[in-house]
């Protein structure tokens, strides 16, 4: 089966900043992708290499089975994309604006007002078809571009953070519209997102990225399993800024969090917690309780972030 996404050594110099450094990736069709990463780490930068708007310094891609310096027209003709910008005409009403880019597609007029009614209703827009965009929130247009990109029922989607600037209502929704869209059309999507937790539920995989490079790739779970950091939640009283300088030094301690009578302290091994809590216990805090949760993402990608 031909990989939605296949790169071998793709990499992208702008001057002096290797934006993309040697990238080697691949993902099936039919999943949810998760691409993570920090501003800046190279993740549009590949987006928009993968569409064929930018060209590679070295290395070289291919989507759907086509070479993205050879073929991107074929490319950008199979795939929707929600990249920085919306792409909306604000002047337009919701409609006219999905109206006119279903007219691009060359979409027959039944089949255009039939998928215009079915995303904007999916997406909770149709009672506000009407309206011109410009008086829109940012998540309501953040929603119509999602709607605009998925017009023309392609194969594969980039959203690059596609639920920036929903509510959490709204960013449930579209969740489960992208879940649907992957399991029972067989569309891949492929998405970057700062909300880790958004990964973990959503991502049948997810790659992460900083300063260009690939760190890891795999399922959330595995990600996760694979790895030996542990959090824990300590209850109690007594805690003073002392202590918490004191925690920062200790080996093993990647970070330690106060909210009221709850201190997070992420570690690096689960062997590192009996001696955060004797320096505790020691120093003076009043220790109630104590509790262990498994690493998560969250902290596989901190782990990743803050690695030399």
């Amino acid at each position: 089966m031909t990989p939605a996404v296949r790169t071998l050594d793709l990499s992208r110099q702008f001057r002096a900043v290797r934006a993309l450094d040697q990238l080697t990736l691949e993902v099936p069709p039919g999943i949810i992708f998760g691409f993570l990463g920090p501003n800046g780490s190279g993740k549009t930068t590949t987006i928009r290499l993968l569409l064929g708007l930018l060209e590679p310094t070295s290395g070289n891609a291919e989507v759907l089975g086509y070479n993205t310096q050879t073929h991107a027209e074929a490319i950008r003709q199979q795939c929707g994309a929600l990249l920085e910008h919306t792409g909306l005409y604000e002047r337009l009403s919701a409609e006219d604006n999905l109206d006119l880019y279903a007219r691009f597609w060359r979409l027959p007029p039944a089949a255009r007002r039939a998928r215009i009614k079915d995303l904007l209703t999916d997406l909770d827009l149709w009672d506000r078809r009407g309206e011109v965009v410009a008086g829109w929130s940012r998540g309501m247009k953040q929603k119509l571009a999602i709607a605009r990109a998925l017009l023309h029922r392609p194969t594969l989607v980039f959203l690059d953070e596609p639920t920036a600037g929903l509510d959490p209502i709204a960013a449930v929704a579209l969740r489960d519209h992208l879940s649907r869209l992957s399991a029972n059309d067989g569309v891949t999507v492929f998405l970057t997102t700062h909300n880790l937790a958004e990964a973990e539920r959503l991502c049948a995989l997810v790659g992460v990225v900083r300063s260009g490079r690939l760190l890891a790739v795999g399922p959330p779970g595995q990600l996760s399993a694979g790895h030996d950091a542990l959090r824990i939640e300590i209850t109690g009283s007594g805690l003073t800024a002392p202590m918490l300088a004191m925690l920062g030094g200790l080996r093993g301690v990647t970070s330690a969090r106060p909210d009221g009578r709850y201190l997070t302290v992420n570690l690096q091994s689960a062997a590192d917690a009996p001696s955060v809590i004797r320096a505790l216990v020691s120093a003076g805090f009043q220790l109630e309780s104590v509790r262990n949760s498994a690493g998560s993402l969250d902290d596989v990608f901190q782990s990743l972030m803050e690695a030399p």
